[in-house]
């Protein structure tokens, strides 16, 4: 239960940031319990993450806001190992760093940034670019059907700080669509809109309609800012296959061809050779 000095600070910071909501982050407590936050931070333009929709939780301590928050990140990102807790100085990892003025929006602004660093910590993990624009692309389905797993939704995911704790792919998307009812239907929307299977996040085929690419291949078309090992690799693959559905003899008609004029020329000197 939150002390007196934690619901006035936290009842005061949700105001704040429902007024001024910092760019790319929103956020609010869960209705039962004032210390379990609930975030949602927007990939920013120009980086693997644009436009994905990262889910993730605050717990703050009874005692905030002289003690940290734990903070948590459930949506597969390619950062971040899903719903578990992420070692930052603004986090319940190094309650003797935190400093009491900071804020939830200073929380989450911090969290924002380092997300878009590449520096490592305990939770963090690493991934190429192609594949956090994947999972950017992907969020959207994952939060809403919890991975896929909609249609046979498993018990046990309840509004308690031990469910935040295990929220992931499994429980159907039943906490996301809890605490984000209206982003939840904006969800549904969007996969309806691009035919995407709810069960796997794969786009569905239209016979009426002309080859669509998955979400994933428009993800991996897109250039990243400057290069990147697996858009490289993709040419490079693309190279071998294009040559492999080709013939020996055009493929090698360079070495052919010098070697006709080669044995043309051999055999002229071998014919002048026995008529001088």
């Amino acid at each position: 239960m939150a002390t007196k000095a934690a619901l006035k600070r936290l009842t005061r910071e949700y105001q704040t940031i429902q007024k001024n909501p910092p760019p790319f982050i929103i956020a609010h407590p869960s209705e039962s319990n004032i210390l379990e936050w609930h975030y949602i931070l927007t990939g920013p333009p120009g980086t693997p993450y644009e436009n994905g929709q990262y889910w993730g939780t605050l717990m703050f301590p009874p005692e905030y806001p002289f003690a940290p928050p734990a903070i948590r990140m459930h949506t597969p990102s390619g950062r971040f190992q899903p719903s578990t807790r992420l070692c930052l100085s603004i986090s319940d990892f190094h309650p003797k760093s935190f400093n009491p003025a900071w804020e939830v929006s200073t929380i989450l602004i911090g969290l924002l940034s380092f997300m878009t660093s590449e520096e490592m910590t305990t939770g963090s993990v690493s991934a190429s670019e192609a594949e956090r624009r994947v999972f950017a692309v992907r969020s959207r389905w994952w939060n809403s059907t919890g991975g896929g797993s909609h249609l046979n939704a498993t018990p046990g995911v309840t509004r308690t700080a031990k469910g935040i704790n295990n929220v992931k792919a499994g429980d159907g998307g039943l906490k996301f669509r809890t605490e984000w009812p209206e982003l939840d239907q904006e969800n549904w929307a969007w996969m309806k809109e691009h035919h995407i299977d709810t069960n796997t996040g794969q786009i569905l085929p239209d016979p009426n309609a002309p080859t669509r690419c998955s979400p994933e291949t428009s993800a991996l078309r897109r250039r990243p800012n400057g290069s990147a090992p697996g858009i490289g690799a993709v040419v490079e693959g693309g190279h071998v296959a294009r040559e492999a559905g080709q013939g020996w003899a055009r493929r090698n008609r360079l070495w052919i061809g010098l070697a006709v004029l080669f044995g043309y020329a051999l055999i002229s000197r071998l014919m002048s050779d026995m008529q001088g």
